[in-house]
């Protein structure tokens, strides 16, 4: 029944062992006593997002992108579980994140889904990439559930069998995954994955797996990247206000950075368009957040020791490499955006290597050596 396989060295999403934890995710959502494939879905989402901590976060953007018919009442299928589901999901600001805690799972090692954190990360980013597939469009929740399904049991020769805990409402689907062209062949228990989506298949014994998509912005040579006109650049400077010259001075004359003229110029010049954040980023952050609670404070003071060595504060990029941060650009540019809009940072509009502590550092102390002065200062002439 297996078709010939496509062109080229093979790629998936999963390691055997990830894939192994992907039939354990699904196998034990399989087991959930819920009404419906909506439920399903959004309880396998949650459930991998917790995996590790026992909370899973999820924004009211992300509830919406798994287009479920009445998120309302699946949200009430879920608290009838006893899961804890904050009301600021459904009607609280779309891209703040909810925590929503998932009884019996992610406290101890002992959990039955105790995954490592890489392996944790992956199958979530698994599911993502599996329920966004192109043959997946415009279904169901019900039927990306049972592709979830049929993914995790299907092997690298895109033949597979289905699980014994299949849930019913995912079976009566399966014809139209054949008719999407998600699956090729469905025979009894028997099926065969569409060559289009063979890299999501999670039985992949000795076969590589997909690495991570290579950072289109480090193919760019930096003498490509740098290249600017000089004349527009004294143009712009001359535009410019005494403080900002002094700021562009600062950066350009850091001893410690030494960046390119180049550099400088287009940083100060371009304009940054608000980058578009896709659902795996925001699956990415939600995991990774878990793993850094004082991301905040570690942000904030960062930055004071920063600009006391550079007398600059940090670019996004340079802030993560500061603190150990080996993110990938769009997950970096995420985080820190995070950052700001939670008041741990706070930055001069668009103006680049800006970033210092926000409102919310500062109400923990952390706060530039001008602005201690100016307290103590303040605190000396007070009656």
């Amino acid at each position: 029944m297996a078709s010939a396989a496509p062109a080229g060295p093979p790629s998936f999403l999963l390691t055997p062992s990830q894939g192994e934890a992907a039939r354990t995710l699904m196998g034990h959502v399989g087991e959930l006593p819920v009404p419906s494939g909506d439920t399903r879905l959004l309880a396998t989402v949650v459930t991998i997002r917790a995996a590790r901590s026992g909370k899973g976060n999820i924004t009211g953007s992300d509830l919406r992108a798994l287009r479920l018919a009445d998120p309302a009442r699946t949200v009430g299928d879920l608290r009838a579980l006893g899961w804890e589901v904050p009301d600021a999901l459904l009607d609280g600001d779309p891209d703040a994140p909810s925590a929503i805690l998932v009884p019996g799972i992610g406290t101890s090692a002992e959990s039955p889904l105790w995954f490592g954190l890489t392996a944790r990360s992956r199958v979530s980013g698994w599911v993502a990439r599996t329920i966004s597939a192109k043959p997946l469009k415009k279904t169901s929740a019900t039927v990306r559930t049972a592709a979830l399904f049929l993914a995790a049991h299907c092997s690298s020769t895109l033949e597979g069998r289905l699980p014994e805990g299949l849930p019913a409402e995912c079976r009566e689907v399966l014809p139209e995954l054949l008719a999407r062209n998600f699956l090729v062949a469905l025979t009894g228990d028997d099926f065969e994955l569409a060559p289009a989506v063979r890299h999501l298949a999670g039985r992949t014994e000795g076969e590589p797996v997909a690495p991570p998509a290579r950072d289109p912005g480090r193919t760019r040579s930096r003498k490509t990247a740098d290249v600017y006109d000089p004349a527009e650049w004294e143009r712009w400077k001359q535009s410019a206000t005494p403080a900002l010259t002094r700021h562009v001075a600062a950066v350009a004359r850091c001893a410690v950075c030494r960046p390119s003229p180049g550099r400088v110029a287009l940083a100060f010049m371009r304009s940054t368009p608000e980058p578009y954040v896709d659902n795996e980023v925001r699956v990415a952050y939600a995991a990774w957040k878990d793993e850094h609670p004082d991301r905040g404070p570690e942000a904030a003071a960062l930055t004071v020791a920063y600009r006391e060595r550079h007398g600059h504060g940090p670019s996004y990029r340079q802030l993560c490499k500061g603190l150990g941060w080996r993110l990938p650009r769009p997950l970096g540019t995420y985080v820190v955006r995070r950052l700001l809009d939670n008041g741990w940072l706070t930055c001069t509009g668009t103006v680049p290597w800006t970033l210092r502590p926000g409102p919310a550092a500062q109400e923990h102390g952390i706060v530039l050596p001008a602005q201690q002065r100016g307290t103590a200062e303040a605190r000396q002439v007070s009656p």
